[in-house]
This record gives structure tokens, sequence and C-alpha cells, in this order.
């Protein structure tokens, strides 16, 4: 390598304290303000769909409080917030329906409200950049207003984790700072 690229890769390679402040160059460690707390960065997910479809995942912590913001980009980027939920919290028994017949109901009740099935699909996430993936399969649903969804996730024969969420928009996020990690 000549002296002249090393030089130039290490200039590109340098945080830009403009350019790397936006919502999409979230790193583990930066903080950032939503819905009137601050949020820590403390895990960085990337989910390959297959198919060059792919989607990045943030987990947020703010004191005991974990939330998960997804940026996807098909025709136009989307941006999801959710958090975690009990799979028994969804009406009926749909883990064990889901492992006796491979994917669950149609429709799903979680808090009163029906949810239906929009897609589903299995992919590969990798962690915080890591080499390895594991791969999961996935079942999202939708609400009738198309505003709040229900992910349910199979990461093995008997493992799952499920997570209720809406759209969100990128202003909605505000004060963007590097923490104690810029990795």
């Amino acid at each position: 390598m000549a002296l002249s690229d090393f030089f130039k890769k290490k200039k590109e390679e340098e945080f830009d304290p403009i350019k790397d402040l936006v919502l999409s160059k979230l790193r583990k460690g930066y903080l950032v303000e939503y819905d009137l707390k601050t949020w820590e960065i403390t895990g960085y997910y990337h989910n390959d769909f297959g198919d060059g479809y792919m989607t990045e995942e943030w987990e947020l912590t703010s004191g005991r409080e974990k939330i998960y913001l997804e940026r996807s980009e098909d025709d136009d980027i989307k941006w999801t917030l959710s958090k975690k939920i009990p799979i028994g919290s969804i009406s009926g028994n749909i883990r064990q329906y889901i492992i006796e017949n491979d994917e669950p109901t149609s429709e799903i009740i979680y808090n009163g409200k029906s949810y239906y099935l929009d897609e589903s699909g299995s992919g590969y996430m990798t962690e915080d950049g890591d080499e390895d993936s594991t791969e999961f399969i996935y079942w999202d649903f939708i609400d009738k207003k198309n505003e709040n969804f229900i992910t349910i996730e199979q990461w093995d024969e008997t493992k799952f984790e499920t997570a209720e969420g809406f759209y969100v928009e990128e202003y909605q996020f505000s004060n963007i700072l590097p923490g104690k990690s810029t990795e």
C-alpha cells in the first residue's frame, strides 16, 4: 500500500461530527434523545433477508427500559420502534401453535386488538459486526390501520422473541452525540 493510500484511508475513517451524527450512523455508545428521554445505543444488529434486502437495528437503553430502532430500505426508508413483549401475552398459546404447525395463525390478538399476518420469511442476524450470523424465522403482523405491528421471531425449535411496535420518523430523534465508544 502506498503511503498516500494509507493517509487517504486514515482520513476516510476519521469521525466527522457533522456527517456522522445522523440516525443511520448510530454506533454503540452514542446517545440520542427520543420522547423526552436520553437513550444510549447498547447494541447494533444487521439482518440479511436475502435478495439484497437488509435492515439495521439498534438497541436503545434508558435506565431499565430497552427499545429497538430499525431502519429498512425498500422503495423508501422506513423507521420502526419496538419493545419486546412476552409471547404468552398474545391471546391463545401461539408459541405451542407454531411449534406444532410450523407457522402461526393468520390473526393474533394482543391487548384486545387484532393483528393480521402481513409477511413472513427467514433471515440471518449479525450482532455488533461479528462475522458469525444466526438464522431466524419471522412473522410480521399489522393492525387494520397499518400503524402498529407485532413481530414474532423463532430462533430455534422452542426459542421465540416477540415485539410490538410502530412506525416513527427520523425527525423525532434529536441531539445525537458520540458516547463512550465511537468504534
